[in-house]
């Protein structure tokens, strides 16, 4: 095959310096076909391409190579064979050729199903208020000093690309409810779609097409804001494409640098910020001459309207153990000594969990995301100290615990008391059943009084909740008699004797 050098110098030598044929074979060492191939055709380049390859080994056997090609392209990442294993499942079939010529099928094999595959696509337009889509990402922050990998949902509107993105510790279903509620919050309204990935959180059972069987508590929460989910086909991140693109802008612009912060709080707010400045600063892709927030303000009227949060919870029942404590996620949490010997059920919010029982709330604690943690409430084991007013002064649920002022001073005078502890709780388990503010008020007067025992706060209390004298009635001088009636028993006398 000629080069494009040889080409160059026959056609220069030939046109230009006016040689002969003949002078040029013998310069060049060429045949006299090839120089008149060249100066005839015309042509500065030559290539040569195999019209058919034989393959006197494979013929026979390329469908079954197909096949196990298609086999093993039908398989996960994971299970898939080299190829050398499918050259050796083909020789295990008789094949008697080499790995060479299986090599170079496979390759023109995948390039033909690749060209056949090519993706193209087709550009999407949403009509005001018509879809969102959801998604998470990974991300690497520095928070109070330790490296944490957050979960980041990320809402973005399709017609105005505005968008709202919060970090949370985990991706579990609580977590879609809340950033589903501060995103329609932070919009104003929602969307009449939401467009998703099939997330374990949202779908059940993927069927054929965009069949899917839906989780209830899902479906619920896009009931409450008169959404329809519609769920892409496995694979298929381009049906989402906007949301799929600001995980990466996102991840571009607010996490790089790495951030460094003291909290999620602190953390969430500044993501807020940053989508507001950016929809600000950036000119919407389609509306060149209006901004991603002057879009989104025009987009606003045509949302769903908001109805307010819905309630976002994942429910699991629990058992509760003989120290009060239930356990959830790693960690264990107190519950009212009442709930003990009965299940529970637990209500995990994004920031705080619920225990409930027949119905009531026997248990409520901000939510702890660190392991082997235990989370008390005093106030749930004060019923305990009745029975048992030793746990004061070493029960683990009081260590550390802060009283109101007049409370703890009290509490630090009865504790050179022979009968402090007794004393104490008597005043605590008045509570449950006057309130902290009343208990808090009556601890004060006594101080005032310059006494601190039990007796004089209890007694202080039950004088508080005996109702009071009432006033004396005042008559008004319109409404008082002139002749006001004598009590005489002597006039029935005088009746007697005239009958």
């Amino acid at each position: 095959m000629l080069v494009v050098e040889t080409v160059a110098k026959i056609r220069r030598l030939h046109l230009a310096e006016g040689r002969s044929i003949k002078a040029i074979c013998r310069e060049l060492g060429l045949s006299r076909k090839v120089v008149r191939k060249v100066l005839r055709s015309g042509a500065t380049e030559f290539r040569y391409e195999r019209t058919r390859q034989p393959l006197p080994k494979l013929g026979a056997w390329q469908a079954e190579l197909d096949r196990l090609l298609e086999e093993n392209a039908a398989r996960s990442t994971r299970e898939k064979l080299t190829l050398i294993r499918l050259f050796e499942a083909l020789r295990a079939l008789g094949y008697e050729g080499g790995y060479d010529t299986v090599r170079r099928h496979a390759r023109a094999w995948e390039k033909a199903r690749a060209s056949l595959s090519t993706a193209a696509f087709v550009p999407l337009s949403f009509a005001p208020g018509e879809a969102y889509q959801f998604d998470w990402s990974h991300e690497v922050v520095v928070m109070d000093g330790a490296t944490v990998t957050v979960k980041v949902a990320h809402v973005r509107l399709c017609h105005s690309r505005m968008m709202f993105v919060r970090v949370y510790p985990r991706e579990t279903q609580e977590m879609v409810f809340d950033a589903h509620d501060r995103a329609f919050a932070f919009f104003r309204g929602a969307c009449t779609r939401g467009i998703y990935d099939n997330m374990k959180t949202a779908v059940d059972a993927i069927f054929v097409g965009k069949e899917r069987a839906y989780n209830r508590r899902f479906l619920q929460m896009c009931s409450h804001y008169l959404v329809q989910p519609v769920a892409c086909t496995p694979s298929s991140g381009w049906e989402k494409g906007q949301v799929e693109n600001q995980v990466g802008l996102v991840r571009e612009r607010f996490f790089a640098p790495r951030l460094r912060v003291r909290s999620y709080e602190e953390l969430n707010a500044q993501l807020l910020d940053r989508c507001v400045v950016h929809a600000r600063a950036h000119r919407h892709p389609e509306q060149r001459e209006r901004t991603i927030w002057e879009v989104f303000e025009a987009e606003r009227p045509s949302l769903v309207a908001y109805t307010g949060r819905f309630d976002g919870f994942h429910a699991v029942p629990a058992a509760v153990s003989k120290t009060c404590l239930v356990r959830f996620d790693n960690n264990r949490y107190s519950v009212a000594a009442s709930a003990v010997g009965r299940p529970v059920e637990i209500r995990a919010y994004a920031e705080r969990i619920e225990f409930r029982q027949d119905g009531r709330v026997v248990g409520e604690h901000r939510r702890c995301f660190g392991r082997d943690q235990t989370i008390y409430d005093p106030w749930h084991y004060v019923p305990v100290l009745a029975r048992k007013p030793g746990a004061l002064r070493n029960g683990a649920p009081f260590k550390d615990w802060l009283l109101p002022n007049a409370l703890e001073r009290i509490r630090r005078k009865l504790r050179s008391a022979e009968d402090g502890d007794r004393q104490m709780v008597d005043i605590l388990t008045a509570v449950l059943s006057d309130g902290l503010t009343a208990v808090e008020a009556a601890c004060a007067e006594a101080l005032r009084e310059g006494v601190h025992s039990a007796d004089v706060v209890l007694n202080i209390l039950a004088r508080r909740r005996d109702p009071p004298v009432p006033a004396p009635i005042l008559i008004p001088e319109a409404l008082r008699l002139q002749h006001e009636p004598l009590a005489d028993c002597s006039r029935y006398d005088s009746l007697r004797s005239n009958a």
